[in-house]
């Protein structure tokens, strides 16, 4: 009973705060989720934890600040600091092989927000972040494909196909994750 007192309670009352922070805390997992990364030898993209911070960006903080801590993550990147992943940084950076996944992830935050905008069933949570998932992995193959002067078959295959099932686990453990702060994450953004 007692804890349920002390949850229950607001410790910023300020709703403006609280929307900073939350903006500030995902802007810093996606960078953290830049770090957890695994090189692939047949792929210049690696593996990273990335798009499990920003699937669950747009559906805690709703689109428009799930939106703006991606834009926050992509500009921090751009000015200098090296949140990239493989550690890239600057506007040279978006020259390069993954810069496809990072606008991915704006369009997926935003997107995220919007589709949750509503209280899914765990099933439907599960579904909707794979789908946001899949919108960055597609968004990262075009641009790939471009950037390598790549078919559309290599393209998939290097730049989606070996994420395939790693993106589906990421959507599982986020479907866990917001089928339980759902309700109280709608009280505080």
């Amino acid at each position: 009973m007692q804890t349920n007192i002390i949850l229950g309670k607001e410790l910023i009352l300020n709703k403006l705060v609280c929307r900073v922070i939350g903006v500030i805390a995902f802007t810093l997992l996606s960078a953290m989720g830049a770090y957890l990364r695994v090189p692939l030898w047949f792929t210049p993209v690696p593996l990273t934890l990335q798009t499990f911070f920003v699937i669950l960006s747009g559906a805690v903080l709703g689109p428009s600040l799930g939106l703006t801590s991606q834009v926050i993550y992509i500009v921090l990147g751009l000015l200098g600091v090296p949140l990239f992943a493989n550690t890239g940084s600057t506007t040279a950076y978006l020259m390069g092989p993954t810069t496809g996944y990072l606008f991915g992830f704006v369009i997926c935050s935003f997107l995220s927000g919007k589709l949750f905008a509503v209280n899914r069933t765990f099933l439907r949570s599960f579904a909707l972040f794979f789908s946001c998932s899949l919108i960055i992995l597609l968004s990262g193959a075009v641009w790939l494909g471009i950037f390598l002067k790549l078919g559309i078959v290599k393209a998939f295959i290097l730049g989606v196909l070996p994420f395939i099932a790693g993106d589906c686990l990421k959507a599982y453990g986020a479907a866990l994750i917001y089928s339980r702060i759902a309700k109280r994450a709608k009280e505080i953004f």
